[in-house]
């Protein structure tokens, strides 16, 4: 049998041993509904809120702030579209940058087909956004600026502090995708001064079909999908 090197892993890692033992009682005997109030289930909650408090000691955030989704993707979309329609009194404006992820740029083509205005910020040669060029975008109407920790293509590292004081000061808030970044560099979502980011766990050897949705306590956000009650109803 051939071998081989595997030099990927910006796009996907494989499961870990560990994850994996860790995950194989609650794939077979453990598989019960969370959401019950049989032995069982108790058991696969208190797993879930473990793993919440895992992932929120990671971020530097409180375990209430941690919201399981099913990937990246997906908490780039809720991100977006949440915070949009929560705030779709104050202003339809969108801003992000010319080389996001494809789960930004095309929610954000979408939610412009719903009447929203979005700007897309240019880069210079080595990728980076001008904190000038934010800081003249933003607008009264602007409820949203999403930049990504690190670029999936050209590994550009954005300026996310300065960008998240800029937010703060501007009363907007602010959201990154840091799909690339978590596993790669140090991540602190309030040194970082973001109101909500985007994690996902295959890409730092979790499951396929696991993503994070950090979303500071008080950001006004609607839920993505209705009709569960799982992650606090959202």
């Amino acid at each position: 049998m051939s071998k081989f090197v595997y030099m990927d892993h910006s796009a996907t890692t494989a499961l870990s041993k560990e994850v994996l033992s860790s995950m194989m009682p609650y794939l077979t005997e453990n598989y019960g509904n969370p959401s019950s109030i049989y032995s069982i289930g108790r058991k696969n909650r208190a797993a879930i809120e473990e793993a919440r408090k895992t992932v929120a000691d990671c971020l530097k955030c409180s375990e209430k702030e941690v919201f399981f989704t099913a990937s990246g993707t997906e908490s780039d979309n809720w991100a977006i579209r949440g915070v949009a329609k929560a705030l779709s009194i104050k202003g339809k404006h969108i801003i992000t940058s010319a080389i996001e992820h494809p789960a930004i740029l095309e929610t954000c083509k979408d939610m412009e087909k719903q009447g929203y205005e979005v700007t897309y910020l240019p880069v210079d040669k080595d990728g980076l956004i001008s904190l000038e060029d934010l800081k003249s975008a933003i607008r009264k109407d602007t409820v949203i600026v999403s930049i990504m920790t690190a670029n999936n293509e050209i590994g550009t590292i954005q300026p996310v502090s300065e960008i998240g004081q800029i937010c703060k000061q501007a009363g907007v808030y602010f959201h990154t995708d840091s799909v690339q970044a978590i596993g790669n560099m140090h991540i602190d979502v309030n040194k970082m001064n973001v109101d909500l980011m985007s994690v996902s766990g295959h890409k730092f050897y979790g499951p396929k079909g696991v993503g994070v949705l950090y979303i500071r306590k008080g950001t006004k956000i609607k839920p993505f999908v209705t009709g569960g009650h799982q992650e606090s109803g959202k």
